[in-house]
């Protein structure tokens, strides 16, 4: 599959002159303006965005400042298109952030030894990235990157005034299970919780990662309280239905009890307050017997399983 590139240029001669060069090796986009390229740059998955510094509207220090600010863009390499005796451009753009810079006329080699140097550090610094946000033993989203991503959708949703559904998950007596089983069946037993909860919350909307230990943290964005409260009833119910013997003392198989709040949010600054309402009710489902779920929609109400 190959790398995606966007070429910003006002220019259509030179924009097609550069997409030549490319097109053999990259799959090459072009727009013309800096408000298609931020419409574009957002959804589009480049790997290197080519800049023209000099456009009419919104020039390419604009949209570079703006691509920097956006969550989906921030890290994709720029590389400026300027001219050879535009020096001071060059110094701004890369004191600006820009990866390095290209001069008209352009030197077809010289353009593809740059992007390919380029592209191939953005590929080391995604894949050192993701290492960085991945839990290691279940390979779902970290403690970290649970805390960055949260921030994000909370003030998402409180933009949009959709509901935000948090989710604890605990899995059941697993102190017990380790003690009589072993540690290295009960990172199993954890690998295999997260890749069943992972399974379902698989929707762009949905997100899951491991909170510590043998807890992990959801969030579902735009559901009401009711199907969220029943979409973790059936995740609920497919770790029951992994049979994962457990300890005779305690319960036939692995199960997992899980609270959770549904709101909207009412300002960015309240995620911390109704993460606690969401521990809470992972606490009442383990008080009235675990193996289940406890819900706090958005009346403040308890919705109870069983």
């Amino acid at each position: 599959m190959m790398e995606k590139i966007l070429i910003v240029d006002d220019s259509m001669v030179q924009a097609a002159q550069l997409k030549s060069i490319l097109e053999d090796d990259y799959d090459v986009t072009v727009v013309h303006t800096a408000e298609d390229a931020l419409k574009l740059a957002g959804s589009g998955d480049f790997s290197m965005i080519l800049l023209d510094v000099v456009m009419p509207g919104m020039d390419g220090f604009t949209l570079l400042k703006k691509l920097q600010e956006e969550i989906n863009t921030q890290s994709v390499p720029v590389i400026l298109i300027t001219s050879l005796s535009d020096v001071q451009h060059e110094e701004h753009g890369l004191v600006s952030g820009a990866v390095d810079y290209i001069s008209k006329p352009f030197n077809a080699l010289i353009v593809k030894a740059r992007i390919k140097t380029h592209i191939k550090l953005y590929g080391y610094r995604k894949q050192i990235e993701h290492q960085s946000r991945t839990d290691q033993l279940t390979g779902i989203a970290n403690r970290r990157e649970y805390e960055r991503y949260s921030k994000i959708k909370w003030k998402e949703a409180a933009r949009l005034k959709v509901p935000f559904s948090i989710c604890m998950i605990d899995i059941d007596h697993f102190k017990t299970y380790n003690d009589t089983f072993g540690h290295p069946a009960g990172d199993k037993v954890i690998a295999a919780v997260a890749k069943t909860v992972s399974g379902y919350l698989r929707r762009t909307t949905d997100f899951v990662a491991r909170y510590g230990g043998e807890e992990f943290v959801a969030f579902l964005l735009g559901e009401s309280s009711g199907n969220a409260f029943e979409y973790l009833r059936k995740i609920r119910q497919a770790v029951e239905n992994l049979h994962i013997p457990h300890s005779p003392s305690v319960s036939e198989w692995v199960t997992v009890s899980i609270g959770g709040v549904t709101v909207v949010p009412p300002e960015i600054s309240s995620y911390n307050f109704f993460l606690k309402i969401a521990d809470s009710m992972l606490y009442d489902a383990k008080k009235f017997g675990r193996n289940r779920v406890v819900w706090s929609n958005e009346n403040m109400k308890q919705l109870l399983e069983k």
